[in-house]
Parts: C-alpha cells; structure tokens; sequence
C-alpha cells in the first residue's frame, strides 16, 4: 500500500505493508551509515561474506540467511542508480519478484512507478497519458546470477559457462501469441487503448479514474486463438548458456554486467542486462586483504637460529627466500608483487609471510642433552624462571 506525500511541490509516493516492511534496512544490514563511501559498503560487505559464507559455516541456515542478506544489501547498495532508488522509495524502489531483479518495474520505464505517478496525475487532470506507456516499447527485466570461483581462479581471472532460466519468444508464434495462420483483434471494451476510464464529478471537480482493461489485461487486443506452445503467453521458459569472462583481480561482491541478456523487451522494447554476482571461496593456505596475500610459513627452531634458505609457496609457485639467522616467531616479510592483480590496471599486490617458529615436541634424550648444553654454555640457568610481564611492570614503576 502507498501513501502519497506532497513536499516543496514535489509528489513522493511511501510504500507501507507487505513484505518489504518485513525486510531489515540494508544499511543496518552491512553496519553502516547513509552517507557510507562506496569503498565503506564493499569492506563491510566483503567482512560480512567471509564470516557467514557457506564454505565456513556448513549445514548452517543462520549463516546462509545472513549470507543472502548482505548479498542482496550490496547488490543494491553498490550500484549507484539502485542506492538512489532505494534511498529515495525504500525497499519498494529496488524489489519487485526479488532483490536484484526489477522484474515488474523495469527501470522504472515498464509499468511500475511511472505508470503509479501517471494514474495519480491522470486523476487530477495532469495530462499524462498512461495509454500510451502501457502500448509502447518497455525495457525487459534485469536478472542476476551468483557465480561461486575459487581463490586462484579471483586471482588469475578464468572464463565460466553460466547456465539459467530466462522467457524467450515462442519459437512458434513467433511471441504474438497467436496461434500460426490465426491472427489478434482489438479489444471491444477498450477500443484497443488498454486501459478503461471512470469519469466521476466530485466537489473538487472532474475525477478521472483509470484501470487497466479486465478483458485485455491492458494490451489493447485479444488473442482468439492462443498458441499451442505458449498459451498464448507469447514467451517460454528456456535454459540459456552463455559464457562470461571473468577478470583476474575480481574479489567476493563483484558484479559483472552484460548488457541484453536480461529478459526480452515487450513490443520491440530492449532486453534487459544480466548481472554476474562473484562469491570467491576462501583458501587453504592464503588470505586476502585487498590485493595483498597473506600466509603463514612453519619453520624449525634451528632455522629460525642459524637462518636458512626456504622454500615460499606463492599464488604463482614456490619461490626461494633467505632466513635470517636468530629470525622470531611473529616476523613478517614481504614478497613485493606476488598479490593479485589490480583490474583497474594499477599493478598488483605484494604477498606477505608471517614467520610461525614450531617448537619440538617429541626429543630424544641426545637432544635434550644438547639444549641443556646449549643453555648451559649461553648462561641460562634451566631452573630460575623468567620474570613476568606485571614484574617487570612493577620493578619499572615501583609499584
């Protein structure tokens, strides 16, 4: 249900009830404010990706539900015409069968606010002509399709065949909907306008009332015959195969657009563009932080003493690095441009290795009686116990 508001002589239409109410604010969803940068929505909504993503949380509805939610949140958010959308009407501006989609309002140009606004003004006597939106050309809906890749796939790009479900024109009506060798008539209730109008005189004046026809359901003809394949609907349900490229550097939140392979227009209108949603699976070995990589490598305690050449997994092979000798555990060094590539053509990242020092578990007695040398000829007394933390806080402060 909408409520119409007047404001500065401008007519905006709220949207109150039904289930986009039950929907949370999608600002709320990703933790952010309105007035969010676009590199805001795509960290809040990168962060909320890989915490409920449905490789780290299996068999997990909870996290699957919030996974969706951000999904769509940021299908929205992140495209400049839809977050102007949803500012302005809420979530009646963006969802019409589903976030991301539009089907039903068609970039505003298919039947959906336009001819809301058209109807409020027709009333009043404002001279718009809803007729003539109804019989023109209408831009087909938008689709969207989530595309899962793996990590190296993200870093090095790789083209995929995307499959899915889209109405195309009967192949046997040739999308009239007629029945072959049969033909359409005009509509005798609305003398083909597709539209019926109710003139009523109010103490405000002349009110004119406008519907779309019952008979025709606002075309503007009938179909006497229908066809055999497509009910007279003038489109079938198809399976379409198309392959999409997918560039190197693209990260969880990416979207990749194609232009015209949406749904198809209605009479002789554009088709719609069809939108690839990249979900990037999380690896084994490497994180990422923007373009950046990074790992952590075990080394033994006698490399991390006496140094040591080693061998350092990399997004593009093992590469050699040298160890430093008395290296700690927690040290970081850098491998400059071995990250992933930028897609905007900036270069690329740097990989950066967090040194894990393991400590032996399992000694024989020869080892142990070498450590104990060991810590004999440095000084180190095996029984006097280090001081702590809050000791040396308080032999500091004399506290």
């Amino acid at each position: 249900m909408g409520v119409l508001k007047v404001s500065n002589n401008k007519i905006y239409l709220h949207f109150q009830g039904g289930e986009a109410m039950s929907k949370r604010d999608y600002y709320e969803v990703l933790g952010i404010n309105k007035d969010a940068s676009d590199q805001d929505i795509k960290k809040a909504y990168r962060k909320l990706a890989m915490k409920y993503h449905p490789d780290r949380n299996p068999d997990n509805k909870e996290a699957e539900e919030k996974f969706k939610e951000a999904n769509e949140a940021y299908e929205v958010l992140s495209s400049p015409e839809k977050r102007q959308r949803y500012d302005q009407f809420g979530h009646a501006g963006v969802n019409g069968n589903g976030a991301g989609g539009f089907e039903g309002f068609s970039g505003f140009g298919g039947g959906g606010f336009e001819d809301i606004f058209g109807d409020i003004f027709d009333m009043f006597g404002g001279g718009f002509s809803s007729s003539r939106r109804r019989s023109g050309p209408q831009k087909g809906a938008d689709l969207q399709h989530q595309e899962v890749i793996t990590f190296e796939e993200a870093a090095f790009g790789v083209e995929k065949e995307v499959e899915f479900y889209r109405n195309d024109s009967c192949h046997t009506c040739s999308g009239t909907g007629a029945k072959p060798g049969t033909s359409t008539r005009t509509c005798t209730k609305c003398n083909g306008t597709g539209e019926i109008r109710v003139v009523r005189r109010t103490a405000l004046g002349q009110m004119v009332n406008v519907a779309p026809c019952d008979q025709c359901g606002g075309d503007g003809t009938m179909i006497e015959t229908p066809c055999d394949t497509c009910k007279g609907k003038g489109k079938v349900r198809k399976l379409k195969k198309i392959k999409v490229k997918i560039p190197a550097g693209v990260d969880t939140g990416s979207v990749i657009s194609i232009r015209g392979e949406g749904e198809p227009g209605i009479k002789g209108g554009p088709s719609g563009d069809f939108y690839v949603v990249i979900n990037v699976k999380p690896h084994k070995l490497f994180q990422r932080d923007g373009y950046d990589v990074i790992c952590e490598m075990p080394i033994t305690f006698v490399q991390a003493t006496l140094g040591d050449e080693v061998e350092v997994p990399t997004l593009e092979g093992k590469v050699k690095y040298k160890i430093n000798e008395g290296t700690q555990s927690g040290t970081v060094f850098r491998l400059k441009s071995k990250g992933i590539v930028n897609p905007k053509g900036y270069g690329k990242g740097d990989q950066y290795v967090k040194v894990i020092v393991e400590v032996p578990t399992k000694l024989s007695e020869k080892q142990k009686e070498i450590l104990r040398n060991f810590a004999a000829e440095s000084g180190e007394d095996m029984h006097q116990q280090r001081k702590t933390f809050f000791e040396k806080v308080k032999d500091a402060f004399g506290v």
